[in-house]
């Protein structure tokens, strides 16, 4: 076997480099980067994303039990960036990177007009698992940028060139190779008309 064993850790990548938006009641408005998010249920619609402690978001979040999981662009790529490295203790990060709050049916947290998903959360649940607290969220509400979909109204993210995060890392997403269930689809054959 060639493979190295290493100590446990988080390998579990590629991961959805988001941005979490979210408020207090006081109305300030915060943005944090996120990798540490994901799906955990169906139906109903629920999410997660893991903050540490010690993060200005994390206070804010606890105090209204709301947020939002903005996705990111290559375009987003220097605000994700920098939104994961500076605190909104200091600044408003709305404004130094040039994002756009919009709220919809949530009361403190608002979404990304520059986002090509915003995904309204409600707080279902925290579970405090060590260096991060995990809120588990219900979705309330998905809101898509109407700039990539289609005249049958199908929704391209592709279009929008989405980031992920591996391992310190910020990638554009590859080529298309397949759609869900390809690997077992029957193929289309097209009838010879010539044969008899």
């Amino acid at each position: 076997m060639s493979k190295q064993k290493w100590k446990p850790g988080n390998m579990l990548y590629p991961l959805p480099a988001v941005l979490v938006s979210c408020g207090d009641r006081e109305g300030k408005i915060n943005l944090m980067t996120a990798a540490w998010t994901g799906t955990v249920c169906s139906d109903p619609p629920m999410v997660y994303v893991s903050v540490r402690k010690e993060r200005f978001s994390h206070h804010m979040i606890q105090e209204t039990g709301e947020y939002v999981i903005n996705l990111t662009t290559e375009e987003l790529a220097r605000a994700t960036d920098f939104c994961g490295v500076r605190s909104g203790k200091d600044m408003d990060k709305f404004k130094e990177m040039h994002l756009t709050p919009a709220f919809g049916e949530l009361q403190y947290a608002p979404m990304i007009v520059e986002s090509p998903v915003s995904i309204e959360c409600r707080v279902k649940n925290v579970m405090e698992l060590g260096s991060h607290d995990m809120f588990v969220a219900e979705v309330t509400a998905v809101y898509v940028d109407e700039r990539y979909m289609d005249e049958k109204g199908t929704f391209h993210l592709e279009k929008a060139h989405p980031l992920v995060y591996s391992h310190g890392q910020y990638y554009g997403v590859g080529k298309h190779l397949g759609s869900f269930g390809y690997a077992v689809r029957k193929k289309n054959v097209k009838k010879n008309k010539n044969r008899k």
